[in-house]
């Protein structure tokens, strides 16, 4: 409260006040706008990024959707109806569907006991008299042909590409079939002349010939992997210059260390060595570097 007697001395006090309050009401209002603007500017940049990885798993979404509908498994006059089970379920794992059978045998139980979780794969089977008229009913637009008797011009019209290979270029936009033979000949030579490109698996040329869902696996697996990704945090691949980062900061420190030229060379070209040669996901480069610049400004202060 104030007094009579204090009025004067107490309206300079309250003049004073009121002019620091202003002052800090400013301050505030400026330490206010700048934080807006900081987290605005925050917010906006993490809007960005999470459109920008919406429309990468949008992208994946798609591809592995073209993936799946777009490749053909074509498994020509099989013999056994166990095996036809056997390739449904190896396909179920990989998340293909389209089975087709070229003038199979019969199919009894055994093709869906067998096919286990993949007996719906058996169950919508497409059953063709023949190559020709798969070829010309669906379209095909590229045509894979798998032998297990990987050899030259003598045997093959096409030198076999290996599985990785195919599972680096094949394209999921056209409409793929890949081919497997029958369990006792495989596939003719005129069938794999007909095919665009012919892919076989390195196995040992005592006993080269794979049950067909063991090579079917292999070749699934390498189509597969490159149209999908873990959903897991952290486990992109660290870019290069985050690695070009962490060598000028191993570079630094080295030069730092009081050893022969010659030595320090070596520990530059080693660490690069490693640093190129191994998966170093995006998180570890960042931890990584945070050891180096620490330690860069501890022999600062020293």
């Amino acid at each position: 409260m104030i007094e009579i007697g204090d009025a004067a001395v107490s309206e300079e006090k309250v003049v004073e006040t009121t002019a620091m309050a202003s002052t800090e009401n400013k301050e505030e209002s400026k330490s206010e706008k700048k934080s807006t603007s900081t987290k605005k500017a925050i917010s906006t940049k993490q809007a960005r990024g999470t459109g920008k990885v919406k429309l990468l798993r949008e992208k994946e979404d798609e591809e592995i959707s073209l993936f799946k509908e777009n490749i053909y498994i074509v498994f020509v006059e099989c013999e056994t109806p166990g095996n036809v089970g056997f390739l449904a379920r190896t396909m179920a794992n990989f998340g293909l569907k389209n089975l087709v059978l070229i003038n199979p045998t019969t199919l009894t139980n055994e093709a869906y006991y067998q096919a286990t979780h993949g007996k719906y794969i058996v169950e919508n089977a497409k059953i063709y008299p023949t190559l020709a008229d798969f070829y010309q009913s669906q379209r095909i637009d590229f045509k894979v042909a798998s032998t297990g008797m990987a050899g030259g011009s003598y045997n093959l019209s096409r030198i076999p590409i290996k599985p990785e290979e195919l599972g680096k270029s094949i394209n999921v936009e056209n409409k793929t079939a890949i081919l497997f033979g029958r369990e006792g000949d495989g596939l003719s030579n005129k069938e794999i002349g007909d095919c665009d490109i012919c892919v076989s698996i390195p196995t040992d040329p005592t006993y080269p010939i794979m049950n067909i869902s063991h090579a079917a696996a292999i070749i699934f697996y390498e189509l597969f992997k490159n149209k999908h990704e873990f959903g897991v945090e952290g486990l992109s691949e660290s870019s290069p210059l985050e690695k070009e980062y962490l060598q000028k900061d191993m570079d630094y420190l080295i030069d730092c260390l009081d050893i022969p030229e010659h030595k320090k060379r070596n520990g530059k070209k080693t660490f690069n060595n490693i640093i190129s040669r191994a998966f170093i996901t995006g998180r570890e480069a960042h931890t990584l570097k945070g050891i180096l610049r620490r330690l860069k400004n501890k022999i600062g202060e020293q």
